[in-house]
């Protein structure tokens, strides 16, 4: 009798690891797995971004050695530095569309602000030459293709999220086991006419 029940525990414990691996197969970790690939892309936007402000102290300086009498363009990088910095940005930015707009609304006001910058520094040939100046615009262009890199690996990660959740059988999962994970609607979009616009760093 004993026996028995060790041997019914055993095939119990057998039938449910084959019904969990079974279940595995058929996506039911999918939409946890491309929610947290969706987080991790995002994650990925932010790091970039902050890299570019990391840069634009030393970018600034630089050209005030040169070109000190340009104040109101390197006060509008500046500022506009600071507003992206005294934004609250913490993983549940994703999920609140509005102030993901306002984040890359802010993210836009800088992009120009460093265009606007970039346009001075044409009419100071000693800058455009200096060495830390040169060293800086690599790292800034660098940057930027980051920052697009990174774009786009968080729309490829929503899109494969967003289409899981729509179609079979990560629908069914959906309805089943995860109804409180909702699409997510808003792709990065542009909140500025010039924000496709990497700031102009080349000469």
């Amino acid at each position: 009798m004993h026996l028995a029940k060790v041997q019914a525990v055993l095939v119990r414990g057998i039938v449910m690891i084959v019904l969990a691996l079974s279940l595995a197969g058929c996506g039911i970790n999918n939409l946890p797995t491309f929610d947290e690939q969706v987080k991790a892309a995002w994650s990925q936007v932010e790091n970039q971004y902050q890299r570019r402000a990391d840069l634009i102290p030393n970018l600034v300086e630089t050209v005030k050695g040169f070109a000190a009498q340009e104040r109101e363009t390197l006060l509008a990088v500046t500022e506009a530095r600071a507003k992206v910095g005294q934004m609250q940005v913490d993983s549940g930015l994703i999920n609140n569309p509005e102030q993901l707009q306002q984040f890359e609304a802010a993210q836009a006001q800088l992009s120009g602000a460093l265009s606007r910058l970039m346009v001075v520094v044409e009419r100071y040939p000693d800058l455009k030459s200096n060495q830390n100046f040169l060293t800086l615009q690599s790292q800034l262009e660098g940057t930027e293709n980051r920052i697009s890199v990174a774009r786009r690996d968080y729309i490829q990660a929503m899109q494969r999220y967003n289409t899981e959740i729509r179609t079979y059988p990560g629908k069914l999962w959906h309805g089943w086991l995860y109804p409180d994970m909702e699409p997510r609607e808003d792709y990065y979009k542009a909140t500025a006419e010039n924000a496709a616009e990497p700031p102009k760093v080349s000469f």
